[in-house]
């Protein structure tokens, strides 16, 4: 049986993936977001919990013996070595926790929320691109605003990330999030009846004659 077309989600943070990853998950279809598979591979007790521990300290830890996010985020957005560092930990770790829930996921086509796909290397990996797109200056506030983040450090994970344009060069698809939730649903309703089209046709191309 023909794989599920893959669609891979990215855009800048706080740029909104999340509200349009979960407006397609509305309609039934399957979105595997690595931001929850990265916390899952680092819960308590994990491997890759215990190798950042190894690497960084005990100090990256809250009370409750789980990551502190929020320091951790902090503490590698202001030293590209450390970042690298975190990188090398969790990004194999994620890879293969997304390969297999794909595997195991159902449906037509699929969305795979990844907001370091350009940083990554792996547009290859996806038969198509769609980007969440946002002028900067929204991206700082809504930061702010999200999580309380400091100007500095929103600004370091600014520059640590791929450039609007860089995540623009490979995009097939591209919602611009300046308006409302409507304008939002809008675009997903129509990308959904596109992505289904493409899908079936792509599914009839691969059945055996």
């Amino acid at each position: 049986m023909p794989r599920p077309m893959l669609i891979a989600l990215t855009g800048g943070i706080a740029s909104g993936k999340s509200a349009v990853a979960d407006l397609f998950a509305a309609k039934g279809v399957p979105v595997l977001d690595t931001d929850q598979i990265a916390r899952d591979v680092v819960e308590p007790d994990t491997p890759g919990l215990a190798k950042i521990v190894a690497e960084f300290g005990a100090g990256v830890l809250d009370s409750n013996g789980r990551l502190d996010r929020k320091q951790m985020r902090a503490l590698v957005f202001a030293d590209p070595a450390k970042r690298k560092a975190l990188e090398a930990i969790t990004h194999p770790a994620i890879r293969d926790e997304l390969a297999k829930r794909s595997a195991e996921a159902e449906g037509l086509y699929q969305i795979h929320v990844i907001p370091l796909l350009v940083e990554s290397g792996r547009t290859d990996a996806y038969d198509r691109v769609l980007l969440v797109d946002v002028p900067e200056g929204d991206q700082l506030r809504r930061l702010g605003a999200r999580d309380g983040t400091d100007e500095t450090t929103a600004r370091n994970i600014l520059a640590a990330q791929a450039s609007r344009a860089d995540r623009l060069s490979v995009a097939d698809d591209v919602i611009v999030n300046t308006g409302t939730l409507e304008d939002l649903q809008r675009f997903v309703d129509t990308l959904h009846e596109n992505y289904e089209l493409l899908a079936a046709a792509r599914t009839l191309t691969d059945m055996p004659t």
